[in-house]
């Protein structure tokens, strides 16, 4: 049965979903259904029966933001319990039913979300559905799949421990966010992992409640079908739970530059500064602006550090947008002899940017791509349901899909240039350097 999944899988991602094919621009080409359930359940729906296969995706606001001091890791070793067991089935007998029902499911969590997913064949859906109600409202947490699930998490830590852009990262935030959530290890230490008991794993499951959440569905059902499945599989789910009210927090240690002294030959280089929310009117300015800069292989970064210079394989940067902060970001790799040379040129680059702004053709150019690329991100059921729900939970609107290349290609010159002054200032960044770099300090 999981071969026949595949296959059709396969089938899936080789052609386009033809409701964008039609054009690349993907403008108006989409229909998204707004479901509400007899329940309440709210769900917005693309309705697709190109192939036989249903995606859905749940967000929850919270993630590892809702993990207990000394505890981190609670929040992402919940996500890997939740399918480990659940109902009157164990782990073993869960597991071998998803195989013979040729399902696919799925739960993670970030900083801020708490994520799961599932794809099943239609024909296949209401067993389906019915394993993705238990998995969410009755996991069992068997003290064997606990330890299991806990192994493995300490054994990833332990890789990370060892890890250059591991260690880069975790010291950029943690620098950046000394006082909030953001700056904790989302997967925790060793220490706080081996701390996690069964009484912090059923609190954060109890997290989980309807009011945060977010349900994208796309694929071969109809809304009518669709109601009745929300109601069976989410009502078991509490109303509420705890506010969600993260901390706003601005990233702290401008101009620093941290190195931690690692013995690798190539060091690995994070910097980053203050960014942009999504509700910000210069959110989609600055997007442009920021693939000119470092958003992909065409860049400046990447033509003036990789191309000209020779000093990088891969430099870029990239907008993070969180609940409670927003950061413009980037990072790069070079010899430890060249990693001052690199982050001059890196500097000098976002200066550039920061008092010049774009050409114009920069700027057709980026436009024709954003929009162009755009709709390969809707090449697969499970891709288009991720999206709807990332739309609710940003809050960015039922029509912002076939909306948003409309707001790329309305960006001006000016507008590139205002966001620009008000992110960019190259002396403003915290930069973390892992490795042996040379000149600097």
């Amino acid at each position: 049965m999981i071969s026949r999944l595949l296959s059709v899988l396969a089938i899936a991602a080789f052609f386009l979903n033809p409701a964008f094919a039609q054009d690349e621009t993907a403008e108006g080409l989409v229909e998204i259904q707004r479901v509400v359930s007899p329940g309440g359940i709210e769900a917005w729906l693309v309705q697709d029966d190109f192939v036989p296969i249903v995606s859905i995706r749940v967000g929850f606001f919270g993630g590892s933001n809702y993990d207990a001091p000394g505890k981190e890791g609670t929040a992402q070793l919940t996500a890997w319990l939740l399918d480990e067991g659940a109902g009157d089935m164990d782990s073993r007998t869960f597991q071998n039913r998803l195989d013979d029902y040729a399902i696919r499911m799925g739960f993670s969590a970030g900083r801020d979300r708490f994520y799961a997913s599932m794809t099943t064949l239609a024909e296949n859906r209401d067993v389906a559905f019915d394993m993705f109600r238990l998995a969410l409202t009755e996991p069992r947490f068997d003290a064997d799949a606990i330890e299991r699930m806990r192994r493995q998490l300490l054994s990833g830590i332990a890789q990370a421990e060892r890890d250059p852009n591991s260690i880069a990262a975790r010291t950029w935030w943690a620098n950046a966010f000394p006082d909030s959530t953001y700056g904790r290890r989302t997967s925790g230490t060793a220490e706080s992992v081996a701390a996690i008991t069964l009484d912090d794993l059923r609190g954060l499951h109890g997290t989980l409640n309807r009011r945060d959440m977010r349900i994208g569905v796309a694929g071969d059902i109809g809304p009518e079908e669709l109601g009745r499945l929300l109601d069976r599989t989410f009502l078991g789910l509490p109303a509420e739970a705890r506010v969600y009210a993260p901390a706003q927090a601005v990233p702290a240690g401008a101009g620093e530059t941290i190195v931690v002294e690692t013995p690798v030959a190539q060091s690995v280089v994070i910097f980053g500064s203050q960014g942009i929310d999504y509700s910000d009117p210069d959110y989609m300015a600055a997007m442009v602006m920021n693939s000119i800069l470092g958003g992909g292989w065409s860049s400046r970064l990447i033509h003036t550090v990789r191309e000209v210079n020779g000093l990088a394989y891969y430099v870029g940067s990239g907008l993070t947008t969180l609940d409670g902060a927003s950061l413009f970001q980037g990072r790069v790799g070079t010899e430890n002899a060249r990693v001052a040379e690199s982050l001059d040129l890196i500097r000098g680059e976002i200066a550039r940017m920061r008092d010049g702004g774009v050409t114009a053709d920069e700027l057709d150019a980026t436009q024709r791509y954003l929009t162009g690329a755009y709709a390969l991100g809707f090449d697969s059921n499970s891709s288009i349901a991720s999206r709807l729900v990332f739309y609710q939970l940003e809050d960015l609107g039922i029509d912002y899909i076939n909306t948003r290349n409309a707001r790329v290609n309305a960006v001006t010159r000016e507008d590139v240039a205002r966001v620009a002054a008000r992110l960019l200032d190259p002396d403003r960044l915290l930069v973390v350097v892992v490795g042996q770099p040379e000149g600097i300090e």
